[in-house]
């Protein structure tokens, strides 16, 4: 099945050579690319991405902003929203965080390789979160301190749930998940699936993010 994707970014040249090293994969196609945030949710509903590679940092809407409208467009039309994949120039980007909380899959460096691109494009899509090493100390730093996250975990999930969340929230894959836990993938999906039932969330990013924010994980943790 080929992947599809929409380019969002102001810089023609960017969008430029994403769409030549993008449209060489014979599993994956750009559908459409807009230079503006304001224009994401019309060309979503035109082209109907699989992905959508966004520019964090634009004129006119950021990136941040046209994640909400496309997840918000979706809901309201009761519609699978369209992954976003967030492009951003630095690690330490404060919009990085912003962007995960505000829907986004996960975050790729400008400066990636293109292996990089096309794989983050891959992993995004199978509905995986794509989240580094500094994703993640963001999201600790900026972790809950109280019982809230305990609680949570406590009365929504069952104990082999939060033993997966607890290692989803580090950045492993299924896979890794079911070495780990002697699981096969079926039953590591059936897990994550109603893990994000539970927590009322969309996808295993914001799955993530509400493990941190809530406290379940914290700073110094296992």
């Amino acid at each position: 099945m080929t992947v599809k994707v929409l380019l969002v970014d102001d810089e023609a040249l960017v969008r430029g050579g994403l769409r030549y090293i993008i449209d060489a994969e014979h599993d994956l196609e750009v559908v459409g690319e807009v230079a503006d945030g304001a224009d994401v949710p019309d060309a979503v509903a035109r082209t109907r991405p699989d992905v959508v590679l966004m520019d964090v940092r634009m004129p006119g809407l950021d990136g941040i902003s046209a994640t909400r409208a496309l997840l918000t467009q979706a809901d309201r039309v009761g519609a699978e929203a369209s992954r976003v994949l967030v492009l951003t120039t630095f690690e330490n980007d404060d919009y990085v965080l912003d962007a995960l909380r505000a829907g986004a899959s996960g975050f790729l460096l400008k400066r990636a390789h293109p292996e990089q691109v096309l794989e983050g494009i891959r992993v995004v899509a199978r509905g995986e979160a794509l989240l580094f090493p500094t994703a993640l100390r963001r999201l600790v730093a900026a972790s809950g301190t109280g019982e809230r996250g305990d609680r949570l975990a406590r009365d929504r999930l069952s104990e082999r749930e939060q033993e997966v969340l607890r290692l989803l929230a580090s950045g492993k894959s299924n896979a890794e998940i079911g070495a780990d836990l002697f699981l096969g993938r079926e039953t590591v999906k059936t897990h994550v699936s109603s893990i994000l039932a539970k927590l009322g969330v969309r996808d295993r990013t914001q799955a993530v993010v509400r493990a941190y924010e809530s406290g379940f994980m914290r700073a110094g943790a296992d």
